[in-house]
């Protein structure tokens, strides 16, 4: 303790204040939607906010401490987006039993050193695609909701052009701010609905089923792996981290595991948010960074605490507004996944028809758009690459012969 109180900044302070309420500010909002498209109760949704602010605290905090690293622990936005699909459609008994099923798929990678090894095999292109897919409802919705609430939507819109030009850090709590000021000035701010409340845990009695596994847990395990703790591991690399993957990922996984049944779908590296602790804004000395990850918990638990204040000030917010906010929220990861899906010619094709599928919302043999635009992804995947090998092999064969001639 009398190291951390010796390496204190205010620097790190406000750092891993800033890096909290971004979180809270934009990846939340999608867990609210997760829960109204399946009717969950605010006990129950208090209980979820608990269980992913609580697991991020400790994490966070207990991480940074021992590896003296800025780790910033979050939820899988992606991952939530993925339930707002498929929760109606599957019991929360069901998909908590799928929590725990990819956590444990997440913990065994962990365990085994395997993470980089994996990530080497699975083609890049796929895995982007499929998280554009999944992210590409809530870039659309941004505008769906224009018609509803035309003034609020795009003074939110124009916010977030402003300030992603002057002060891109702080666009989607200014979007937020200015959302909110909006809806208060328009009388569509229901403030009835506000109570100030601390979160109770509420055990929700996992259910296990084929579908939920193959629909929830399979997606989980490909969006934390590849959306979430690689370029979780690439903010640490770039700043000047080599802390050892595996851990970090075994750590996560174990928290995730503990917490499913309260309704954490998944923790894991932040990546965005991240990048304001590990960054020179955070202390010009790397090594006093870390600071920055220990501040960022104690507000995860400060506002974890207060979960059932957090679920009552949402829901005093018309939906217009967290549908945009979402949408804006999600701009980046959106554009990162099309971007990275398109990245290589040859994958190309294959990525297309991952992102066109799983994007379509279709569902066949009670299997969701994300698990299928995986599967025909990889199939055309491997069918293309023999395509390109045999051909390679051919040209290849003809050049020996002109050789020998």
């Amino acid at each position: 303790m009398k190291t951390l109180f010796h390496d204190f900044s205010l620097s790190a302070l406000v750092a891993g204040c800033i890096a909290t309420l971004i979180s809270y500010a934009g990846p939340l909002v999608i867990i609210f939607q997760a829960a109204d498209s399946a009717g969950l109760s605010h006990a129950l949704l208090s209980s979820w906010v608990w269980a992913i602010s609580i697991g991020s605290a400790v994490l966070g905090i207990g991480l940074s401490l021992r590896y003296r690293v800025p780790l910033v622990i979050a939820w899988s936005a992606p991952g939530s987006a993925l339930l707002v699909t498929l929760l109606p459609q599957i019991s929360l008994n069901e998909a908590v039993g799928a929590y725990l099923v990819a956590n444990l798929i997440i913990l065994l990678v962990g365990l085994s050193g395997a993470f980089d090894r994996i990530i080497g095999r699975l083609p890049a292109a796929i895995s982007a695609a499929m998280l554009a897919g999944i992210l590409f409802s809530f870039g659309t919705g941004l505008f769906v909701s224009l018609k509803s609430q035309p003034v609020l939507v795009l003074a939110m819109f124009a916010t977030y052009l402003i300030c992603k030009r002057l002060l891109p850090r702080y666009a989607v709590m200014a979007v937020l701010l200015v959302g909110g000021l909006v809806a208060f000035a328009t009388g569509e701010l229901h403030g009835e609905a506000l109570v100030i409340g601390l979160a109770v845990p509420v055990w929700i009695t996992p259910e296990f089923s084929l579908a939920a596994i193959l629909n929830i847990a399979l997606p989980l395990v490909m969006v934390a792996l590849t959306g979430q703790f690689v370029p979780g591991m690439a903010v640490l690399r770039n700043a000047g981290y080599q802390t050892p993957a595996s851990p970090l990922i075994s750590a996560s996984a174990t928290a995730s595991l503990l917490l499913a049944p309260f309704g954490c779908h998944g923790l894991n590296l932040a990546a965005i948010t991240a990048a304001i602790c590990t960054g020179r804004e955070a202390h010009e000395d790397p090594r006093k960074r870390y600071v920055a990850g220990v501040v960022g918990g104690l507000c995860y638990l400060l506002l974890g605490l207060f979960g059932a204040t957090l679920v009552s000030l949402f829901g005093a917010l018309p939906k217009e507004l967290i549908a945009a906010l979402a949408g804006l929220a999600l701009f980046g990861a959106i554009g990162g996944a099309l971007a990275g899906a398109m990245a290589v010619p040859e994958d190309r094709e294959a990525a297309l028809i991952t992102f066109l599928v799983t994007a379509s919302g279709m569902s066949l043999l009670g299997l969701s758009a994300a698990f299928w635009g995986l599967i025909f992804g990889i199939a055309a995947h491997l069918l293309l690459g023999a395509r390109r090998n045999n051909q390679a092999s051919r040209a290849e064969a003809l050049g020996e012969r002109e050789v020998a001639r």
